[in-house]
């Protein structure tokens, strides 16, 4: 029985490091465990759609309700590999009483300690195994610290540069580029322009998939906001005289269906045609389609 309940405590921990794996470190999937809770906190912040601000904190906060679900697991699962083995398999500093210490929550200090890389030394691993084991929680423990800080400095560039995108289609907006000046040289070089930072941003959707749980607060910089005008003037460009200006607005689109692409399959599912798909974007992200 008691292996039984170490043998649980170390399949907590793999559960876990493989949800760490998939979020972290591949880049082509989700992880299980991170992805439900940023996807429950998402669904929970539309609610608030007519408050930006509290519907704001869903990515933020989603991250951090990951990372402590990670820390807790980790703890949980090691102390339930220590909880059969106290106080025996331990050894205490003087003023301790073995006896006294053999409880769970025992076990989730020493893990705590572990974890943490305190390695105060009251508590201290005797049995040979678990002189080595104590040691690997402390560098799952740095580990899971390291990536976490790693995780946060790549999402929040994604994050910029797809906020950089929709305030580069909010100044085409404001500006009103006439066809004339569209079908021309520089227009052909704005649409290639922009067709180079939809295609950054898919690949940023599909490394940081947790980016996507982000709201916009401001619609200059809302690329769910500013979208559709993408849409609108790859097609207003596709009728052009010039050779440049028809085949940049030919690779906007190209960008568009496969930016379409990633977000249908990862989070929209509507399986319908670009449009459908940006104006569910749009929605999901708590603003009307073509506003």
């Amino acid at each position: 029985m008691e292996w039984l309940v170490s043998a649980a405590g170390a399949a907590l921990v793999l559960l876990i490091l493989r949800d760490v794996f998939h979020t972290l470190w591949h880049p082509t999937r989700h992880g299980g465990l991170s992805r439900l809770v940023m996807t429950a906190l998402w669904r929970v912040s539309t609610v608030f759609t007519s408050r930006r601000g509290a519907s704001g904190l869903a990515g933020p906060l989603g991250m951090v309700s990951v990372v402590a679900l990670w820390a807790v697991t980790v703890v949980a699962g090691w102390a339930l590999i220590y909880w059969p083995h106290v106080p025996g398999a331990f050894v205490y500093a003087g003023g301790l009483r073995p006896a006294e210490h053999g409880s769970l929550l025992d076990a989730v200090y020493i893990s705590l300690v572990h974890a943490s890389t305190l390695g105060l030394g009251d508590i201290a691993p005797a049995a040979g195994w678990l002189r080595v084991l104590a040691p690997l929680e402390a560098l799952v423990g740095f580990a899971l610290l390291t990536a976490t800080v790693s995780w946060i400095l790549g999402v929040y560039p994604a994050l910029a540069r797809r906020r950089a995108l929709a305030l580069r289609l909010s100044h085409l907006r404001r500006t009103h580029p006439s066809r004339e000046q569209v079908d021309s040289p520089a227009g052909a070089a704005v649409l290639d322009g922009l067709a180079a930072q939809f295609s950054v941003v898919a690949v940023d959707f599909l490394q940081y998939a947790e980016s996507y749980y982000f709201h916009d607060v401001d619609d200059r910089t809302s690329l769910a906001h500013q979208i559709d005008y993408a849409l609108d003037i790859a097609d207003q460009a596709a009728g052009a005289r010039h050779p440049d200006a028809r085949l940049g607005a030919a690779v906007l689109r190209t960008a568009l269906e496969d930016l379409a692409d990633i977000l249908d399959q990862r989070f929209l599912h509507t399986d319908g045609p670009l449009r459908r798909v940006l104006d569910a974007f749009t929605l999901d992200h708590g603003r009307r389609a073509g506003t």
